[in-house]
């Protein structure tokens, strides 16, 4: 398992208006060179198939059963962005066959090892998803203090419109990574995310011990989106309901 982290941390969430409301949990992730999936496999790690951990293709990019190192690369190709080193998934993997991502990251680097695009993998409580594919400024590399900004164009939460902009942030520290998401709309900052993780090989003494300390960190996470939707409503936060289905939402 040595192409594989684990990442251990916490997320916190807060709305700014019309009222404050603010949340923070623990969370876990695996981040993985999706050019070698398949060197994950093994009794308690599986790809496409139902282990105690598990990474299924069909979760991520076109939803399908294809080859996602080549798939990224189609799409860097088209935007023209000079991203021709590893891209590495950081996502909840599955456990016993069950999770829910609400977002996962995709970086993609030059063969010197900048990064020079952000894959924001979107998925809601609807089953439906959406890629935004972030830049800098002339594609290029990603620093600390580059502020990376796509248009919000899918129905996410009840409690939010579809409309105003995503500012993503990443900064990265030998074994630490954190991602900072602000969230605007037509008044302004409405939402911001913080997301900081410390990252250590994945192994499978790692992986046990995770699973009975922590069984319920993937399916946790539903309920925890659920159980903050009702606090919000408790809050008579405006609630819009579900959009129809848009042909952007599925697009990537």
């Amino acid at each position: 398992m040595s192409t594989a982290q684990w990442l251990t941390g916490r997320v916190m969430h807060e709305r700014l208006r019309p009222k404050r409301h603010r949340f923070e949990y623990s969370v876990r992730y695996v981040c993985c060179d999706v050019a070698r999936l398949d060197a994950l496999r093994c009794a308690w790690f599986g790809i496409d198939r139902i282990r105690p951990l598990a990474l299924f293709r069909r979760d991520y990019g076109p939803r399908d059963d294809c080859d996602l190192d080549l798939w990224m690369r189609a799409c860097l190709a088209e935007a023209r962005i000079p991203a021709d080193g590893e891209i590495h998934l950081l996502t909840i993997p599955r456990v016993f066959g069950y999770a829910f991502n609400p977002v996962s990251f995709w970086f993609c680097h030059d063969r010197a090892g900048a990064l020079r695009a952000l894959y924001a993998d979107v998925r809601n409580t609807f089953g439906e998803h959406r890629g935004y594919l972030l830049s800098a400024k002339d594609h290029a590399p990603i620093t600390d203090d580059t502020v990376l900004v796509c248009r919000k164009t899918l129905h996410v939460s009840p409690f939010c419109d579809v409309a105003g902009d995503y500012a993503f942030r990443v900064r990265r520290r030998e074994d630490r990574l954190s991602i900072s998401i602000d969230y605007r709309d037509r008044d302004g900052l409405l939402i911001r995310t913080a997301i900081g993780l410390a990252a250590r090989p994945l192994t499978g003494a790692l992986a046990l011990r995770t699973l009975l300390c922590a069984p319920l960190f993937a399916t946790g996470v539903l309920m925890r989106i659920h159980w903050q939707a009702l606090r919000l409503w408790m809050k008579r936060v405006p609630f819009h309901g579900k959009y129809p289905p848009n042909r952007e939402t599925n697009e990537t």
